[in-house]
């Protein structure tokens, strides 16, 4: 049996490659929010970031998420997502660690 293969994104403040599971996508829908999505199965364009607070940074200052979201993102949504960002990335790196160790077992 073929191992599978795995989906790689490219964060968009580093430009590393990383597995699809271990970004967090950064949604804008169709009604033009932007939002962070957790699951990656909102539908509209996404745009991945690395799980640190340095790359979300980095992609605030280089306006990064406004070139791969195709749309100006303003001051005020950074702002919110900064904020989301920090909770989220707690959360999600809880839960990447219980992935982990399902994946080890």
């Amino acid at each position: 049996m073929r191992p599978r293969k795995i989906p790689l994104r490219k964060c968009v403040a580093c430009q590393e490659m990383k597995p699809k599971k271990e970004l967090i996508r950064v949604v804008r829908t169709p009604d033009e929010a932007v939002l962070i999505d957790l699951t990656g199965k909102k539908a509209g364009r996404g745009a991945y970031l690395c799980g640190k607070v340095e790359c979300f940074r980095l992609a605030k200052k280089s306006r990064a998420l406004d070139r791969a979201l195709k749309q100006t993102v303003g001051t005020e949504i950074y702002d919110q997502l900064a904020q989301d960002f920090i909770a989220v990335e707690d959360e999600w790196g809880a839960g990447k660690d219980e992935m982990d160790d399902d994946e080890e077992a």
